[in-house]
């Protein structure tokens, strides 16, 4: 079960005009079950996304950053769960074209103009044969009001669906913001076996746009990490589909700034809901790092900690074992790091200073602390200014059960 998040409503998610979604039974994989999922977006929309660093990156991945850069107006995503499409080499290539394609002849617009998403099993070729099957029966479920139902269609090993609303009042306008991720396990920064979207009714420029997903992805998903893994099919998309009135053009236009920060805070949701679903999780943990140089160097210490297994199974047992942190942080290749000046607290019971166990340490209180489903480390670097959170869970049984078991 997650860590302290269920899915919401279908009524507590907003429609974005402009954006219809549906889904549908494929087959990609396993029967009885919705693993397709087709968005169709109307004219005038701009779309903006960002992709795994991993060099084996999925043929989705690569087609999507190919029709993105073309220019092209983008009027479709398709995504199908199950298999991958990643490791398939050329055929896998063909794969994702032949896809783009049968999304096309269905809706009537160009293959460049899609963008196509695929997650599940490594190494396994993706049945386009199904897939373009299932597309009717996709289309005809297209409605603006379905964003519930696809967040449950993209899940792989996903215990609850991840989706997330603002709306925010600008100039006497409602603009809505609706979004939704997948993903539980290959989890760390730099993005993840993940899928993310994230749709607004408000126009928002091609370069603003640009920006802003790049800043949402680091404010998000490059900050979470289940278990140290990058994957080959992570994506981030926004797209702004214009229809509410309010447009943007320039960060200096009114409202600005709180359209941008509703659709980051959607973001930072949509991935903090992964790690409270974390393959296995019994707990959230945010790893806030302060007075460093720079961020950079606080996100490498956060990161340390949080892709620690030796850290990550002592949460799971409460186990207030704290050497593991300040390993972590020894390690983590700061090489003038000096650790007489840094502070460890775990919430409010400080653990370590002046090198050390802090002198008014209990081990109770850290077990106290440990036995709670949320909690955050906080480190004090003692040499700056600069701060970054990163946020992770514990490591269970279940986690090595789940992934043992995956392609069964």
């Amino acid at each position: 079960m997650p860590v302290n998040y269920a899915t919401p409503a279908a009524d507590q998610l907003f429609p974005v005009a402009g954006i219809r979604l549906g889904t549908a039974e494929a087959e990609i994989r396993k029967k009885n079950r919705r693993d397709l999922t087709l968005i169709a977006l109307d004219s005038g929309c701009t779309v903006a996304g960002v992709f795994t660093q991993n060099r084996f990156c999925a043929a989705p991945v690569q087609l999507c950053r190919e029709h993105l850069a073309s220019g092209e107006e983008i009027r479709a995503l398709v995504i199908n769960t199950g298999i991958a499409n990643a490791g398939t080499g050329e055929p896998g290539r063909l794969a994702a074209e032949a896809t783009c394609q049968a999304v096309a002849a269905e809706l009537g617009v160009s293959a460049g103009q899609v963008l196509p998403f695929s997650t599940g099993v490594i190494l396994e070729p993706l049945p386009v044969e199904r897939l373009a099957a299932g597309l009717p029966a996709a289309r005809a479920d297209l409605r603006a009001d379905h964003w519930h139902a696809a967040a449950h269609a993209i899940m792989t090993t996903d215990t609850v669906a991840k989706a997330a609303s603002r709306r925010v009042n600008v100039n006497g306008r409602l603009v809505n913001i609706t979004g939704m991720s997948k993903g539980a396990g290959m989890i760390r920064p730099n993005m993840a076996t993940m899928l993310g979207f994230v749709a607004t009714d408000a126009g928002i420029a091609q370069p603003l746009l640009d920006s802003l997903v790049k800043e949402a992805a680091d404010a998000s998903f490059n900050c979470i990490t289940v278990d140290g893994d990058t994957s080959t099919n992570d994506s981030f998309i926004m797209i702004a589909s214009g229809q509410s009135g309010a447009v943007f053009a320039d960060e200096s236009d009114a409202g600005w700034p709180e359209v941008k920060a509703a659709l980051i805070a959607v973001a930072v949701e949509l991935a903090q809901a992964i790690v409270r679903d974390g393959e296995g999780a019994t707990k959230f943990i945010t790893i806030a790092v302060e007075g460093g140089k720079s961020s950079e160097e606080c996100r490498q210490i956060g990161y340390a900690i949080g892709h620690s297994p030796l850290v990550k199974t002592a949460f799971f047992a409460s186990d207030p074992n704290l050497g593991r942190i300040l390993a972590a942080i020894g390690y983590a290749g700061i090489a003038d790091l000096d650790v007489d000046h840094i502070r460890v607290w775990l919430d409010d019971v400080l653990v370590a200073e002046h090198g050390g166990r802090a002198a008014a340490y209990r081990e109770q209180d850290g077990a106290r602390v440990m036995a709670q489903a949320e909690i955050t480390i906080r480190v004090d670097l003692g040499r700056g200014a600069a701060t970054a959170r990163v946020y992770t869970c514990d490591f269970s049984y279940d986690y090595v059960k789940i992934n043992a078991d995956y392609r069964s």
